[in-house]
């Protein structure tokens, strides 16, 4: 058996990212992982639904053997097998981000022998977690830019605290990826505006797309704008805006709350476009804390920009560190990642 990679959960940021990339890695690589203080950091630590249902699916996707998979476990014991691609369903039974659980189990069932399908449920838009049309407009086109194909579609919305979104998700294999280089965004050549409501007044959604055209008018697009009354068993309200540059994409969200005005929502979120058109970065935050795996997997030299090296984006560096034989470079000043990848095949595990 290969030697046990120890992770303390207290590192840097000290959430819940240490626990994911560590266990798609332990997936990835067949190396057994001990990780203790999960989530150390966190006024509830250990493991809460959301990452207990993450641990469950890699178990199930690598016959792992797992000891500590529990609620609010602060150690956790994995030790994985083989991958196997196929069919799988995975129900997070809270609002517990089904992206957080899909940033999981992507990167380890891309590198399975067949294809999977996988069917989740749980929150699609919640706070602390990019959506389901974050994933499906910008990470997923990235990931087909660095040789990864997947499919996304959703069923039902999922918003907090109710949760009850059902997505599914259809991955493809890879025999290896390529790296990126995203260091000039160029023009603003697209935007779209996704304006939804949930069992609220249609007219809800239809203030947010107005006040965000409003807020928009001066970059001299034309933009396109849909209103959606979506189907979820819950009430809940978003405004999504996805922008294509020439040289990069991004995507910025805001989420509605009982007292909140409709175009407090869009104004959130054209406040954030308006700050990354500001700085000059190439890829948002969100983005770039899930390329960077990527990244260091793939073979040859990725470089990217973005809005700032977050304390949660070195936290995440370091986890793949201690698994990957790669040595990232950072500039907090620039916001410049870079990293030659070693190229990982399945021959690799």
């Amino acid at each position: 058996m290969k030697e046990t990679i120890t992770i303390d959960g207290r590192y840097g940021e000290g959430g819940g990212q240490i626990l994911r990339t560590a266990l798609t890695l332990s997936a990835l690589f067949s190396v057994p992982l001990r990780i203790h203080h999960i989530r150390g950091n966190r006024k509830r630590s250990g493991l809460r639904q959301q990452h207990l249902t993450a641990v469950q699916a890699l178990q199930r996707i690598t016959a792992a053997e797992v000891q500590g998979a529990a609620m609010s476990s602060p150690e956790l014991v994995f030790q994985p097998k083989a991958i196997r691609g196929g069919h799988y369903s995975f129900h997070i039974g809270t609002a517990g981000s089904t992206a957080l659980v899909l940033q999981t189990i992507i990167p380890v069932l891309l590198f399975a022998e067949t294809p999977s399908q996988v069917h989740l449920t749980g929150g699609t838009h919640v706070p602390w977690s990019p959506s389901f049309h974050y994933l499906q407009a910008v990470f997923v086109p990235e990931l087909k830019a660095m040789g990864g194909s997947v499919c996304l579609e959703i069923e039902k919305w999922g918003w907090y605290p109710k949760g009850g979104g059902s997505i599914r998700c259809a991955i493809d294999t890879t025999q290896g990826l390529c790296s990126i280089q995203r260091t000039d965004r160029g023009r603003l050549d697209r935007l779209h505006i996704l304006s939804a409501v949930s069992n609220l007044p249609l007219s809800i959604a239809e203030r947010q797309r107005d006040r965000a055209l409003e807020r928009v008018r001066h970059l001299g697009l034309q933009p396109f704008a849909e209103v959606e009354q979506a189907s979820s068993p819950s009430q809940g309200t978003a405004l999504f805006l996805a922008a294509e540059f020439e040289g990069s994409k991004a995507g910025f969200a805001s989420l509605g709350r009982k007292g909140k005005r409709a175009e407090a929502v869009a104004d959130d979120a054209c406040d954030e476009l308006f700050r990354f058109l500001g700085s000059g970065s190439v890829v948002d935050q969100h983005l770039a804390d899930q390329l960077v795996l990527y990244m260091a997997l793939a073979k040859g030299r990725s470089t990217i920009i973005t809005e700032g090296v977050t304390e949660h984006l070195k936290t995440n560096v370091w986890v793949i560190e201690q698994f990957a034989p790669v040595a990232f470079g950072t500039n907090t000043d620039t916001g410049e990642i870079e990293v030659t990848g070693f190229g990982f095949q399945r021959s690799n595990a």
